[in-house]
């Protein structure tokens, strides 16, 4: 195995390149952010200082890869005009924030088809990637699994593949978080679906592991996150998951209750690199 790289999603409250000082307390070697309020469609521009701090302190802590996250309100399966076309508006503006601050990869959440069907909500998830080959850069669009909401696209990976293999560029891949493909109805603490999830996606084009634990039961279709451990998946799911070759060696995001408090993230991650070491 190589060099673990893991980390947390981390505020960027105050400066964008303040998300380093706090991933770098916790003792993370990756990290995941927003590159602007999330709840909202208005972004502030960055500024030209703000751009080079951010890659100066990518440089000098090297915290890599740096994920960013896409913000909750776009929608890219939506069957409304509008929204749609907010929403791809919205992704190329974050898309030109990776680029302009050299983050690596961006987490996309595939949206509602909101009672249309899937197979016109897959439609519209692909057309809008396949949109963004000419802003893509030399970021790399990461498609998230849904948790199994209703109306959610991409909750079954069999559609999320589908979806993957109707874009035509190369600029993409996969983020599986453990919490929703758990909630989805994959128990992941059965190493045989877990075989199966991996199997699905293709490990190489698991690009990052969304690593966190489950509040509710296998196939609840709640995105509720535990702290690694005390949830429905628990220590023993994650070591099984951990146990399949290849997996450990992806890039992991924390996305836990503990992201907050430092101290107790820091005894997370030595957790997690406990768990590692199977």
């Amino acid at each position: 195995m190589g060099e673990v790289r893991i980390g947390y999603h981390t505020s960027i409250s105050g400066n964008l390149d303040l998300a380093f000082d706090r991933a770098r307390e916790i003792g993370c070697t990756s990290m995941q952010i927003f590159s602007s309020n999330p709840r909202g469609w208005a972004v502030k521009q960055l500024g030209k200082d703000e751009v080079e701090r951010f890659r100066a302190k990518k440089k000098a802590y090297n915290i890599s890869p740096v994920f960013v996250h896409m913000p909750y309100l776009p929608n890219l399966a939506s069957p409304k005009d509008d929204v749609y076309s907010k929403s791809k508006e919205s992704m190329i503006e974050t898309l030109t924030r990776c680029n302009a601050i050299g983050a690596d990869y961006l987490v996309v959440h595939l949206g509602s088809h909101l009672g249309t069907g899937a197979d016109a909500g897959r439609e519209r998830v692909a057309a809008a990637v396949n949109e963004m080959e000419r802003h893509a850069g030399n970021v790399t669009i990461l498609l998230e699994n849904e948790a199994g909401q209703r109306n959610s696209v991409g909750s079954r990976l069999d559609e999320l593949v589908e979806i993957f293999n109707s874009i035509e560029h190369d600029r993409v891949g996969f983020c599986l978080d453990t919490c929703h493909v758990f909630a989805a109805g994959y128990d992941i603490r059965k190493k045989e679906v877990a075989r199966e999830v991996i199997d699905t996606l293709g490990l190489e084009r698991i690009r990052c592991i969304h690593l966190n634990d489950a509040k509710q039961p296998c196939g609840s279709g709640l995105d509720r996150h535990a702290d690694i451990g005390f949830g429905h998946i628990g220590r023993k799911g994650f070591e099984t998951l951990f146990s399949l070759p290849g997996l450990r060696d992806k890039p992991m995001i924390l996305e836990t209750p503990l992201v907050e408090t430092p101290r107790d993230a820091k005894n997370e991650l030595e957790l997690v690199m406990k768990l590692l070491e199977i």
